[in-house]
């Protein structure tokens, strides 16, 4: 049912990832699992979204698991004792001890078998994304170099819940995610939209202004010059 599923929504699967970099393979399988997900009964969305996020869970906190998914030389022997771990570990997570259900199982399967593993952590991210907007919930993602302070924190939510988008939604949920590369600033993602007010991108942005032109020679300016 999976496999139908990945093929029938793979023209229409369309995702807003702003910054967050998911390939249209990702967003055509996390496409897939939620149409397949929504055609049972209301609590097997619910088990689905549970278990993708233990998986998720276990992917980035075991060094291993995530050299595992990204490996693409490994044998078909290999991704199954592989895929055997992420699976035990998600039962491990569960409240109830209860096994994976066969859809999450047929979509880990169909990775591996597929040779896209990697795709993963962007699938899960699609899924969660999707049951947000089926349930009138708007997940707001705000990525910062350092983790927000908390007087910032709580003046950014209270600016955001005052949008349109917020105002329009059931619920809104606001996660701080850290990510040092972008030196300053923050990213804020939100459905179909990402505002850029990081330090990197206004440093990529002023080098590309001043990229040689009729001779001249190149100038650069260093991201820290725009860190403080």
């Amino acid at each position: 049912m999976l496999s139908s599923a990945f093929h029938a929504s793979a023209a229409s699967a369309v995702l807003g990832r702003g910054r967050r970099a998911a390939s249209s393979i990702a967003i055509k399988y996390s496409s897939a699992i939620y149409s397949a997900a929504l055609k049972n009964p209301p609590q097997v969305l619910t088990k689905v979204q549970s278990e993708l996020n233990a998986i998720s869970k276990s992917v980035s906190e075991v060094p291993e698991l995530k050299a595992f998914i990204t490996n693409p030389t490994l044998s078909a022997k290999e991704r199954a004792l592989g895929l055997d771990v992420i699976l035990a570990r998600a039962e491990g997570l569960s409240p109830k001890k209860e096994p994976v259900s066969d859809l999450t199982k047929n979509l880990l399967f169909i990775l591996a078998e597929n040779g896209r593993l990697a795709e993963v952590p962007g699938v899960i991210e699609g899924f969660n994304e999707l049951v947000a907007k089926y349930k009138g919930e708007l997940e707001v993602l705000v990525t910062s170099a350092a983790p927000l302070p908390r007087d910032v924190a709580t003046k950014l939510e209270s600016i955001l819940r005052q949008s349109q988008a917020a105002q329009q939604a059931k619920s809104v949920k606001v996660t701080n995610k850290v990510n040092p590369s972008l030196l300053g600033g923050f990213v804020v993602d939100f459905g179909d939209k990402s505002i850029d007010l990081s330090v990197f991108s206004r440093v990529n942005k002023l080098n590309n202004i001043l990229q040689p032109c009729n001779g001249r020679p190149e100038v650069h300016f260093h991201r820290s010059v725009l860190a403080y």
